[in-house]
């Protein structure tokens, strides 16, 4: 079977850096940072009280009144990321096959703050006092569900969950979807919205969150000697992939081309690493050899980076096996380090950054960078953004449970 051309043709954000893909690339390229002190309940008995949260949004200009209420926020963060990205794609501009346009969104929790609120209703009032909407509000696959009945689309439609991964396996599925001509058009991202007493005490109660709470801008900081934790982000983000043909056809812009996916496990440990980033290693190589490509065509990866010790120095030795000396002619850089780690959503957030680099070709930063470590010893773009041709990047996305993911991208020409 012809394997088709697949291409990114709209983009759609909502960030802790803004809630437009134009916003967002600028504020990331300054190496601006999205972090601050927590605002959505009292942290006071809390050890971490800052996080990455989305500024100033407003559901309804996104979603109608009435629906909002009935939605977790998550929800409304898929619904606008989508709205943005249709948008940006002018899909709806021209007549399209809506039996062919399908959608896939990623969640890794889905709907934190209404399970947590439901929960007290049980436990303050009692059952009668659940809401009715309380489970389709919180179910992780209520997202694309609202995207496809919003606008008709009636093709594949489901949620990918594999925690951080989530968005990358949604990425990499509405890919092969339109690869093999199962799909015209793949709605697909991720949405997460877990900055809630649950989803901070959890992580906190890990140890794997920061606690730098003097100093917010400062707390994500992926790679560097004096890093202690990951910092929560939230939001949305979703792209439009369809056929070379179809976006043709339609005269649509085009950002970037998708030409590989990689999926592996670890096989090893409910939240660390393999040693040597051994899955990782594999989702790159799967990920490379689906697109065709040497190691040495790719000069960008958009890192994992979340900031923890295991993961920063694991990924670091992982990208150091699969690019062997080509390794230290690599940018990389982390978008954590501004937006904080967006969980289930992060992958595809990612991904947009990294279309933006080849179409661009700037590499924006890591911030944070202060002080080395020896176990992370690669070109991580430190603290300034560089001008670079890329023509072929990388993204990585690796989740609680073992489950890794590495997505290909180029220059479309």
């Amino acid at each position: 079977m012809l394997e088709r051309r697949v291409v990114i043709t709209g983009m759609g954000v909502i960030s802790p850096l803004g809630h437009a893909v134009d916003e967002f690339w600028r504020n990331l390229l300054a190496g601006k940072s999205g972090v601050g002190a927590i605002t959505r309940f009292d942290t006071a008995n809390f050890d971490t009280k800052i996080a990455a949260e989305v500024k100033n949004f407003n559901a309804e200009n996104y979603v109608d009144k009435k629906e909002a209420r009935r939605m977790d926020a998550f929800t409304h963060y898929a619904l606008a990321a989508a709205k943005l990205a249709i948008a940006d794609a002018r899909l709806l501009e021209s007549p399209i096959d809506k039996d062919a346009v399908g959608v896939i969104v990623g969640s890794g929790i889905g709907g934190m703050d209404t399970f947590e609120r439901e929960a007290r209703k049980l436990v303050e009032k009692g059952p009668g006092r659940i809401s009715p909407f309380f489970i389709p509000m919180m179910i992780a696959d209520i997202a694309p569900g609202h995207i496809s009945m919003q606008y008709g689309f009636k093709g594949p439609n489901y949620a990918t969950i594999s925690a951080c991964a989530s968005s990358s396996h949604a990425i990499g599925e509405s890919f092969r979807y339109v690869q093999r001509g199962d799909a015209e058009v793949m709605i697909c991202g991720g949405a997460e919205a877990t900055i809630t007493p649950m989803g901070v005490g959890g992580f906190n109660a890990m140890k794997a969150l920061s606690t730098r709470n003097d100093d917010p801008p400062a707390a994500s900081r992926p790679f560097d000697l004096d890093r202690d934790g990951f910092v929560m982000g939230e939001g949305a983000g979703i792209l439009v992939l369809e056929s070379l043909e179809n976006a043709v056809r339609r005269e649509a812009k085009i950002y970037a081309e998708v030409v590989g996916a990689g999926f592996s496990a670890d096989a090893y440990h409910i939240t660390q690493p393999a040693p040597g980033g051994e899955g990782a290693v594999r989702a790159m190589r799967l990920a490379l050899k689906n697109a065709g490509m040497a190691p040495e065509a790719v000069q960008y990866v958009n890192v994992h980076g979340t900031s923890t010790s295991a993961n920063d120095k694991n990924e670091t030795q992982a990208i150091a096996t699969v690019f062997g000396a080509h390794a230290s002619k690599l940018n990389l850089s982390s978008t954590k380090s501004m937006i904080g780690h967006l969980l289930g959503a992060s992958g595809a957030v990612e991904l947009i950054a990294t279309a933006l680099t080849c179409r661009d070709n700037v590499i924006h930063p890591t911030i944070n960078q202060m002080t080395a470590d020896p176990d992370c010893f690669l070109n991580y773009t430190p603290n300034q953004a560089v001008e670079r041709e890329v023509n072929v990047a990388i993204s990585n996305s690796f989740g609680f449970g073992g489950h890794n993911v590495c997505l290909v991208v180029k220059k479309f020409v």
